[in-house]
């Protein structure tokens, strides 16, 4: 894709996308409102460069919006946007209407859920309305997902909220291990490699994911107690409960 791409808000998620486009041979401008991330990208890419938020605007063809929501409004509304300018946002929980009036009279806009291993490839990207802008800049690595309403883009933001839960998961199994005497360093490569290992190598059709588990978890099995034990602890339940209240704040903005 030809033309400048920009970063309003330069953080951590912000900083991996400007990586990634960097390698491409894309010309980067992030803004400064994190100046030490920011100078670390200048500091390692010559095709990255910094400028104030307006000059971010007015110099780039795409700008990605990678603001805390809670800030959004109050940058976003005060900058100068252009009719033909393509506008991806990050942010949860922020209406695709509210973009539109901000963002005004730039009318190609969409919203996009990346995480940050996207620079290294293999990130699933949940976009709404429409997908073109983000294939044409991440879709060689990374699968772009497009949702067919808002409400599922949110559904989707709720899902990311899960990635935390799990390595929590992984956490409190890592300490487990690690207290039955092992090395802490090795208790956590151990029980993280175990679980990258394996979804790696498993398909990623929505029937893998029962399959796979019922292969394990086997009458008489140890997997079988672990689901078992799960399932009758309430993780279950409270995994969709957490979801739900996620996905309700979503959509009451």
């Amino acid at each position: 894709m030809s033309g400048r791409i920009g970063f309003i808000g330069t953080g951590h998620i912000a900083a991996p996308m400007a990586r990634a486009l960097a390698r491409d041979g894309q010309s980067v401008v992030v803004s400064e409102r994190n100046a030490a991330i920011a100078a670390e990208l200048v500091a390692a890419f010559e095709a990255i460069s910094t400028l104030p938020n307006q000059g971010v605007v007015d110099t780039c063809d795409t700008v990605f919006l990678c603001l805390r929501p809670q800030l959004a409004e109050s940058v976003i509304s005060g900058l100068q946007f252009r009719a033909d300018q393509r506008i991806v946002s990050v942010m949860a929980g922020i209406p695709a209407a509210d973009l539109a009036r901000w963002c005004a009279p730039a009318r190609e806009i969409s919203i996009m859920i990346p995480l940050g291993f996207l620079e290294q490839g293999g990130c699933p990207l949940a976009v709404y309305p429409t997908g073109d802008t983000i294939t044409a800049l991440f879709g060689e690595k990374n699968p772009v997902v497009a949702v067919t309403s808002e409400a599922a883009l949110n559904s989707h933001f709720a899902i990311c909220a899960l990635v935390p839960g799990v390595l929590g998961m992984l956490e409190t199994g890592a300490g487990w291990l690690a207290g039955k005497g092992g090395d802490p360093d090795d208790a956590a490569l151990y029980t993280t490699q175990l679980v990258a290992g394996f979804l790696n190598a498993m398909g990623r059709e929505a029937e893998c994911l029962q399959a796979e588990r019922d292969a394990l978890a086997t009458p008489g099995t140890l997997s079988l107690m672990m689901v078992d034990g799960l399932a009758k602890g309430g993780a279950n339940i409270a995994l969709r409960a957490a979801l739900n209240s996620i996905d309700a704040r979503l959509n009451s903005t």
